[in-house]
C-alpha cells in the first residue's frame, strides 16, 4: 500500500458508469485464511489475496507471533514456526477485527491464546462472549481481562456440542479451526452459511482437517492429531461485486463484473431487479444494466443468505436517488446507520428510527465534503458522489483502502472523476 496513509476522495459527480471491473479476493476470507496457518508448522500459500491495507496489518500481526510472511502479488506466503508466539498485542490487533481470527488456532495448538480485544469498524457492538462461550464448551478455560482474551487448554481441547445463540461469523470460524485438533467430534449449530465460511472450510480440509456440513446450519467436525501446510486459492469478493452492482444501478449505467459470483448475491441481485435493473450472467461473472432512474426498494439486513449487512449503506444510497420512498431495515449491527448523518449532508431525505431508516428518494444530492465512519460507508459515500451535483469530498478514506483495492482507479476505467487527494 504505498498510497497516501488516509487519502481524502475527491469525486466529481454526476456519472454514469460503464464498462468491465474485475473482482480480487475476499477480504473477509483472505484475512482468516492467513490467520489459521497457524495451525501447522511451516509454509502454506494463499493465492488471490487483495491488496488492501487489512491484509497488511494481518501479515504484520503473523510476523508479531513469529511467522515470515511474504508478499507476491496476489499471493501470501505464511512460513509459521514450530512454536509461534501465543500472544496478540494491542498496538497491531486493535486495527482489525478479523484479527480475533488468531485465538482458535493458537489456543488449539499452542494450548494458550492472549489476544487483544480487537478493533476494526465502528458499526456497533460486536462482543465475544459466543466465542469465549464456545471455547469454554471444548474445554479450555477462558475469559477477558485487561483487555485480552486468554484461553488455556494445556491438556488440548474435547471435542462438543455448541449451539450458537446468533450465526455469528466470527464465532464460527474461531470455533471451527479450534475443533479441527480437538479429540473428539465437534458439532457447531445454527452455523454461519457464508461463502467465506465455506471457503475456510475448504482451506481447513486441504490442510488435513475433517469437516462436514459446509455451507448448513450444523457443521461437523472430527478432530485430527495434527494438520500440514497446504495451497488454497481465495474465493471472490462478493460485497465488492455487490458494491459495482449497486454502482451500476445508482449511476444508471452498465458495468460487467468479472469474477463476481452471482449466487452469493441472490438477494441484492434480486433487490436490483426490483428497482428497475437488467441482470444477466455473463462467461466468468454477471453484468448490470440500469436504463432509467431506479425504484425504491425495501430492504431488511439478515445472516447469509439474507440481504448483507455489508451491503446497507449501498442499498440506502439507491434509495436516497431512487423514485419512491423505501424502508432499510438494520438486523445485524446497530451502528451501520452512523454513516446516515453523512449522507443527509448530501441531502439525502433520510429519518432514522431505532434500526430504521426512512427513505425519500431525490432526482440527485448535493456535493459536499463527507467522513467516511467504516468500510462500506465511505464506499456508499464516493457512489452517493457520482450522483450528486458537484464536488463531494470523502475524509477519511483509509477505511475504502481496507476492504477495496485500486477504488479509485477502477472507478475511473469506468468513466467516472475520482481522485485520491
Amino acid at each position: 500500500m504505498s498510497e497516501s496513509a488516509n487519502p481524502t476522495f475527491r469525486v466529481e459527480g454526476p456519472t454514469r458508469l460503464q464498462g468491465t471491473v474485475k473482482i480480487s479476493g475476499a477480504k473477509n476470507s483472505a484475512l482468516k485464511l492467513m490467520a489459521v496457518t497457524l495451525l501447522a508448522p511451516g509454509k502454506s500459500t494463499i493465492h488471490n489475496v487483495p491488496d488492501i491495507a487489512d491484509v497488511h496489518i494481518m501479515g504484520e500481526l503473523l510476523t508479531s507471533l513469529g511467522c515470515a510472511v511474504t508478499f507476491d502479488g496476489a499471493t501470501v506466503t505464511v512460513d509459521v514456526p514450530e512454536a509461534p508466539s501465543v500472544r496478540a498485542e494491542y498496538a497491531l490487533v486493535r486495527k482489525l477485527r478479523a484479527s480475533i481470527n488468531v485465538l482458535g488456532p493458537l489456543v488449539t495448538r499452542m494450548g494458550r491464546a492472549e489476544v487483544a480485544m480487537p478493533g476494526g469498524d465502528a458499526i456497533g457492538s460486536r462482543g465475544l462472549d459466543f466465542h469465549i462461550a464456545g471455547l469454554r464448551d471444548l474445554g479450555a478455560a477462558a475469559h477477558a481481562e485487561h483487555g485480552y482474551v486468554i484461553a488455556e487448554a494445556p491438556d488440548g481441547l474435547i471435542g462438543a456440542a455448541i449451539e450458537l445463540k446468533f450465526p455469528s461469523v466470527g464465532a464460527t470460524e474461531n470455533l471451527m479451526t479450534a475443533a479441527v485438533l480437538a479429540k473428539g467430534q465437534t458439532v457447531i449449530d445454527n452455523a454461519a452459511r457464508e461463502p467465506d465460511i465455506v471457503d475456510l472450510g475448504n482451506f481447513l480440509i486441504a490442510m488435513g482437517a475433517k469437516i462436514e456440513g459446509l455451507g448448513s446450519h450444523t457443521i461437523s467436525i472430527e478432530g485430527v492429531a495434527s494438520l500440514s501446510p497446504a495451497a488454497h486459492t481465495t474465493l471472490p469478493d462478493r460485497i465488492v461485486a455487490g458494491t459495482w452492482a449497486f454502482a451500476a444501478a445508482m449511476t444508471r449505467g452498465e458495468i460487467t463484473i468479472e469474477g463476481g459470483v452471482a449466487e452469493h448475491l441472490e438477494i441484492p441481485l434480486d433487490k436490483l431487479v426490483a428497482a428497475g435493473a437488467v441482470v444477466t450472467t455473463v462467461h466468468n461473472g454477471f453484468k448490470v444494466r440500469m436504463d432509467r432512474r431506479p425504484t425504491a426498494v425495501d430492504v431488511s439486513t439478515l445472516p447469509y443468505p439474507g440481504f448483507p449487512t455489508d451491503l446497507q449503506p449501498m442499498v440506502i444510497c439507491l434509495n436516497a436517488i431512487a423514485d419512491g420512498h423505501a424502508l432499510v431495515t438494520e438486523n445485524v449491527f446497530e451502528g451501520r446507520f452512523m454513516f446516515v448523518s453523512e449522507l443527509q449532508r448530501l441531502g439525502a431525505d433520510i429519518k432514522v428510527d431505532g434500526h430504521h431508516a426512512s427513505i425519500t428518494g431525490l432526482e440527485v444530492l448535493s456535493g459536499a465534503e463527507v467522513v467516511a465512519t467504516d468500510i462500506r460507508a465511505g464506499a456508499g459515500l464516493v457512489l452517493a458522489g457520482l450522483v450528486s451535483d458537484g464536488v463531494t469530498l470523502v475524509e477519511e478514506g483509509h477505511h475504502i483502502d481496507r476492504g477495496y483495492p485500486n477504488f479509485a482507479e477502477n472507478l475511473c476505467a469506468l468513466g467516472a472523476r475520482v481522485t485520491r487527494l
